[in-house]
């Protein structure tokens, strides 16, 4: 938006007003023009103790623009880059609470309910694991829509790669419960993919203390 330049210095309004006659009858005198943070220079004429530029010439070296409207000639300056980088929205560090709350969470309570299933052999039925499937998915939905920080944005995939690796899981303990109505409460301790998973979501809880992302191999 463009505002006069006593304001915001981003517009300057030009008013020609040479006298005619003062011209003729002083010889004017030529020395240069230049304007601070933009190259080049201008011919600058001195008469009867005043200073004139042409505006052409000092659109050149603004890189502004003219404009002409009956009487009036105005010359519109671009953006500094103060205003620039004033004008763009500066991306948030570390995660935001949205997030967090749609996708890190929800693995941790996915995971607590198979091993808790587990441990104390209570069985879940395959209703359970479809209905905990599709509240995961709908979860990954949100904290893909919650991204607005770069963190955030970094920690996704890792984050998409998790539900995976839960899903696996899943799969894994009804195919168990399909073999054996009764299943070992260590069934899956120190296996590959649960240590993957549980390494995983510690590290998630530590980049959510610390409010910094930082690339995770047992994520991918």
């Amino acid at each position: 938006m463009e505002t006069i330049i006593a304001v915001h210095a981003t517009m300057l309004t030009v008013l020609l007003m040479l006298p005619v006659g003062g011209i003729a009858q002083t010889p004017p005198k030529a020395s240069t023009f230049t304007v601070a943070g933009h190259a080049g220079e201008a011919q600058l004429l001195q008469v009867n103790g005043k200073s004139y530029v042409e505006i052409e010439t000092l659109a050149r070296l603004t890189q502004g623009t003219l404009s002409f409207k009956a009487n009036r000639t105005t010359l519109t300056l671009p953006p500094s880059e103060t205003a620039a980088q004033a004008s763009t929205p500066k991306v948030k560090a570390g995660f935001s609470r949205a997030f967090v709350q749609g996708g890190i969470e929800e693995i941790r309570e996915w995971r607590i309910a198979i091993v808790s299933a587990v441990q104390n052999n209570v069985p879940l039925s395959v209703e359970w694991a479809s209905a905990q499937h599709r509240q995961a998915d709908k979860s990954l939905a949100l904290a893909s829509a919650a991204i607005s920080t770069d963190d955030d944005r970094n920690a996704y995939p890792l984050l998409a790669a998790e539900f995976n690796n839960m899903q696996k899981l899943s799969d894994l303990y009804l195919a168990m419960r399909t073999q054996s109505m009764a299943m070992s409460p260590d069934a899956f301790d120190n296996t590959p993919l649960e240590e993957q998973i549980l390494s995983c979501a510690r590290s998630f809880v530590s980049m959510t203390e610390s409010h910094e992302f930082q690339d995770q191999a047992a994520c991918h």
